[in-house]
C-alpha cells in the first residue's frame, strides 16, 4: 500500500531505484539532477534478466523482491520503478506490497507526452516485451492520446556495445537503424491516418540516443524521454520538501550506493556510461531463485 511521501523541510529522503539491468541507471542519473541532496540505493537484478521473457506472475514476483530489499536493507522510503516491463507488468503487486510511494516510467512518460502533443497522436518505442505488454498505448488513452508502438529491438545491444554517436562509426550505424525504424513507424502512422507530433522514448536505454533520435524525427516533433518524465514526476511527488533544499541546487555530496545481483564486473565497465559519473563498487546481493 503507498503512503504520501514525508515533507518534513529538514530529512533527506533515501530513493530506492529498482531495474532488471543497469539501463534504469539513466532514470537515477534524471533523479540526482534533480534532486542531488537525496540519499540513494539502486538495484538491478542482473542475475534474472530479461524479465521480458518472463511471466507476468515471475516478473511481479521478482520485482517485489527488489522493492523489500530496497526498503527492508536500504531504508528506501520511496521507490522509483526505472524498468518499463515491471512498470508495465508488475507495478500494481509491488504497489500492494509495500507502504511507500511508488513511481513506474511508463505514466509519467504518457503524462509528458499528454503536454507535448498537439494533435493528440503519438509515436512510442520500446522493447518487445514493452510494446507487447501494451502499457504504454494503455497509459496514453488515459489522456486521450492516440498511440501508435513500435519495438526496436536491435537498439539496447548498440548501447550497451557503446554505439550511442560518440564515435564516427557508432554514430554512422545506430543513426541509419534509428531512421529505419522511425521510417517505418512513420509510414505506418501516416496509413492509420495518424498526424503525430510527439515520439516517447519508452526504454531507459534510449535517453542515452535522444540526440540521434532529435535528428532522425520529422521537424516539429517532440521526443519525450521517459527517463527524465518519470524524474520530474518523482521531485513533484516530493515536492522538494523531503531534500531539505532546493532540488535544482548545485550538491556537494550525492550519496549512491548500487547493487546487482549478479554481472557485478559488466555492471561497473558500463554503468558509468548510463549514469553519467563512476558507479563506484557494485555490491553483490542475493534475493533467491
Amino acid at each position: 500500500m503507498s503512503t504520501t511521501p514525508t515533507t518534513d523541510s529538514t530529512h533527506t529522503p533515501t530513493i530506492g531505484v529498482f531495474d532488471s539491468g543497469f539501463g534504469g541507471l539513466t532514470v537515477l542519473r534524471a533523479l540526482v539532477e534533480r534532486m542531488p541532496r537525496a540519499r540513494y540505493a539502486f538495484i538491478g537484478d542482473t542475475a534474472r534478466l530479461p524479465y521480458g521473457s518472463k511471466s507476468r506472475r515471475t516478473i511481479a514476483r521478482y520485482a517485489v523482491e527488489s522493492a523489500r530489499f530496497l526498503l527492508k536493507e536500504q531504508g528506501a522510503e520511496f521507490l522509483v520503478i526505472a524498468c518499463n516491463t515491471a512498470s508495465a507488468l508488475a507495478l500494481d503487486a509491488i504497489q500492494d506490497a509495500v507502504p511507500v510511494p511508488v513511481l513506474g516510467v511508463i505514466e509519467p512518460g504518457a503524462a509528458a507526452a499528454r503536454a507535448a502533443s498537439q494533435t493528440n497522436d503519438v509515436l512510442v518505442i520500446a522493447t518487445d516485451a514493452t510494446v507487447h505488454s501494451h502499457a504504454y498505448r494503455e497509459a496514453c488513452a488515459h489522456h486521450g492520446l492516440q498511440a501508435l508502438e513500435k519495438a526496436c529491438p536491435l537498439l539496447v545491444p548498440l548501447v550497451e556495445e557503446g554505439w550511442t554517436g560518440q564515435d564516427a562509426t557508432g554514430h554512422t550505424v545506430t543513426e541509419q537503424v534509428i531512421r529505419i525504424y522511425l521510417d517505418e513507424l512513420n509510414a505506418a502512422a501516416a496509413a492509420a491516418g495518424m498526424k503525430a507530433d510527439t515520439l516517447v522514448l519508452g526504454c531507459t536505454h534510449y535517453p542515452l540516443l535522444r540526440p540521434l533520435f532529435e535528428r532522425a524525427v520529422p521537424k516539429g516533433m517532440r521526443v519525450i524521454d521517459s527517463a527524465e518524465s518519470a524524474a520530474a514526476s518523482a521531485a513533484a511527488m516530493l515536492n522538494g520538501h523531503a531534500v531539505g533544499v532546493d532540488p535544482l541546487a548545485a550538491a556537494t555530496h550525492t550519496e549512491i550506493r548500487c547493487f546487482a545481483t549478479d554481472s557485478v564486473e559488466k555492471f561497473e565497465r558500463l554503468g558509468s556510461r548510463f549514469l553519467g559519473r563512476p558507479v563506484g563498487d557494485v555490491e553483490l546481493v542475493d534475493l533467491g531463485g
